[in-house]
């Protein structure tokens, strides 16, 4: 990677686990796994990862990879939408596309903060942020929109969002689990070289996978049922 491909520091501020964006109260399903006793020890987090990242998460980097070149091409409104539908159409449960939507506003405030004092790029969002907007924009949507805005490429976004598809989990599993959050990243390296496959695949796509993962869609609406409950997901 040369200086001019290395994402810039705004790039990595916006992507950084601790922005105020929301991530930190959603498992991505872990705690409603761990409630019905599917998860239990370091390996289940591990197969659970690896899961993810082979079903929604494959969705979620496609539609990051596209919406990053609708941001750099920029694109009209209409597109957008369309691909913030393709996304609803892969995300059955009710409770999952709640929480993607949530994040999705989440990030697009990070965004309008980030970019307050750029005319040129609050100019270029606007053209588009207000019909998604009444839509609820799906997280991985927001997020490949905002790596375009910030300079950077579809197949960084992609792996941008495979790679949060993994940590939220995971991180929920230490929190849930009591686990060594120290292994719990020595497993997160070892899915490095798939994540970065999965996301070279869905950057490559032509059409949005339609991966699915049945099980966690029940158990989110499950989950959302609960009366006590750590994460909002």
């Amino acid at each position: 990677m040369t200086a001019s491909e290395a994402p810039s520091s705004l790039l990595l501020l916006l992507l950084d686990s601790r922005s105020p964006a929301g991530g930190h109260q959603h498992s991505a399903g872990m705690e409603a796994a761990v409630a019905a006793g599917f998860i239990t020890g370091p390996s289940d987090v591990e197969n659970f990862c690896r899961g993810r990242l082979r079903t929604s998460g494959r969705v979620a980097a496609g539609a990051a990879a596209r919406a990053c070149r609708l941001a750099l091409a920029d694109a009209p409104a209409v597109e957008w939408l369309a691909l913030d539908l393709e996304v609803t159409a892969r995300t059955p449960s009710e409770a999952t596309r709640t929480a993607s939507h949530q994040l999705g506003r989440g990030f697009g405030r990070l965004l309008r903060s980030a970019f307050a004092d750029q005319g040129e790029v609050l100019a270029a969002m606007s053209r588009w942020w207000q019909l998604i907007e009444r839509h609820e924009p799906h997280h991985g949507v927001v997020l490949g929109a905002g790596v375009g805005l910030a300079g950077g490429n579809p197949q960084l976004a992609a792996r941008a969002a495979a790679l949060a598809g993994c940590v939220a989990p995971a991180s929920a599993g230490v929190r849930l689990l009591g686990l060594d959050p120290y292994g719990v990243h020595a497993m997160l390296s070892r899915l490095g070289p798939e994540i970065d496959r999965v996301a070279e695949l869905a950057a490559d796509e032509l059409e949005l996978a339609a991966s699915s993962a049945p099980a966690l869609e029940l158990l989110a609406d499950v989950h959302v049922l609960s009366e006590v409950r750590l994460f909002a997901s």
